[in-house]
């Protein structure tokens, strides 16, 4: 049976309809039937929203899902109810599982499953080259009639600058976004840490911002010679961000993306060799830092992403020497309520309009006649960070222990409400 609801009284934070005005959403079935004021329908059950923001679901351009093949790091299962726990409705996942996905059987399989939950709608994306190996590329087009929503080499760059232009031309004519990784791996050699105070402090090889600023300028490049959508990943240094904003100014098709980590911690932070500050791209200076605030808050980033990469506990437990990656789906919203210096409808935007826009799907906005896929937020809510609690299978975060303000009070899903902050 069709579900009938109304949310009462929030805080509507659409950005996509420049609304932030207090309001009812009325929600039929899996769908958005109405958004004003006085709101009701026979039968219609009330959801009471009342010092609440009522935003579109929030949408995750990047995380690690580990499956297929890496299941105890992490499943689409325990990944999906993550991204509900903490507000989100969609998740993009990367390809750099095992086998990799850069077929259309593996993408199919990914859809299958996601939707076989009915959690967090799973979005895969699909490899760049044949098995991640750099030397041909995978099947781009069978993947997108497959449902792939994007394409990348996540977790390494494509080397090959002529392959790498070859796929984007395929990107440009299927309309779809090249997600792009960008590091120069000889650059970035076997450091560990970024190259600064704290890498010569631990006696640890460093990690230099051109190798990610390179990429960066070549991909904005081949992207302005083919036409094609490149949105660039995980940015972490001031210099990258300039790059993109001039591209932008150009009238290249660009976007870019900063995480909650590279946003609020640099290398400064970094007193221990432990494996929970062992991240990709890694923290980098606080000048760096401080400028993706700058850069987000003014649009030219254009989305916050987690790039949740989940790792066994052992793998996280050899201080620099463990894998590269950190778990952030179940801390991102309130990360960015808590520090930044933002206004709710820019937050929103940052977090779900125009992710949804990079992606070109029907999401990110309240719009009678779109999904019902809303995330209800309580923002002053607060809370310790405790991955014990968490439903990620991952537990490596530098923000344990930090107590935090908002959390996703209300996980709404295709009509309907998948998760109630405390079940």
């Amino acid at each position: 049976m069709d579900s009938l609801f109304v949310i009462k009284n929030g805080r509507i934070i659409d950005p996509a309809n420049s609304k932030d005005e207090i309001g009812d959403v009325l929600v039929s079935g899996k769908t958005i039937k109405a958004v004003g004021r006085g709101l009701d329908a026979p039968g219609a059950k009330t959801l009471d929203a009342k010092g609440l923001w009522v935003a579109p679901g929030l949408i995750d351009l990047h995380a690690h899902f580990r499956e297929p093949g890496q299941e105890y790091k992490e499943t689409i299962e325990t990944g999906a109810r993550a991204a509900v726990a903490g507000g989100f409705t969609t998740v993009c996942v990367m390809p750099n599982t095992s086998p990799v996905v850069d077929s259309a059987e593996a993408v199919a399989m990914t859809i299958k499953k996601g939707k076989s939950l009915k959690l967090a709608k799973v979005l895969p994306i699909g490899a760049v080259t044949a098995g991640q190996k750099g030397l041909s590329l995978s099947s781009l087009r069978e993947m997108a009639a497959a449902g792939a929503c994007a394409f990348s080499e996540d977790g390494k760059s494509v080397a090959d600058s002529s392959l790498m232009k070859k796929a984007l031309q395929v990107c440009a004519e299927l309309n779809l976004p090249m997600m792009s990784h960008c590091e120069d791996a000889l650059l970035a050699g076997r450091g560990v840490i970024n190259q600064g105070e704290a890498a010569l402090r631990l006696s640890l090889e460093g990690i230099s911002n051109d190798s990610e600023e390179a990429i960066v300028a070549r991909d904005l490049v081949l992207a302005a010679s083919t036409g094609c959508h490149v949105h660039i990943c995980h940015i972490s240094t001031k210099t990258s961000a300039a790059l993109l904003r001039e591209a932008k100014a150009r009238g290249v098709r660009a976007s870019g993306e900063a995480t909650p980590h590279h946003l609020f911690l640099c290398d400064e932070d970094i007193l221990e060799n432990d494996g929970k500050w062992k991240m990709n791209p890694p923290l980098r200076a606080r000048q760096d830092m401080l400028a993706l605030r700058q850069a987000l808050a003014c649009g030219d980033i254009d989305a916050v992403a987690t790039d949740h990469a989940p790792h066994s506990k052992e793998e996280k437990s050899r201080g620099f020497q463990s894998a590269f990656g950190i778990i952030g789906l179940e801390t991102a919203l309130a990360l960015c309520l808590s520090e930044l210096e933002m206004s709710p409808m820019d937050l929103i935007d940052r977090l779900s309009a125009k992710p949804a826009k990079i992606l070109g799907i029907k999401a990110g906005a309240l719009t009678p006649g779109y999904p019902a896929d809303i995330t209800v937020i309580d923002p002053e809510a607060l809370w310790t960070v405790d991955p014990s609690k968490f439903q990620t299978l991952g537990r490596s975060t530098p923000f344990e222990g930090r107590t935090l303000k908002g959390v996703a009070k209300f996980t709404i899903i295709d009509g309907r409400v998948v998760r109630s902050h405390g079940d």
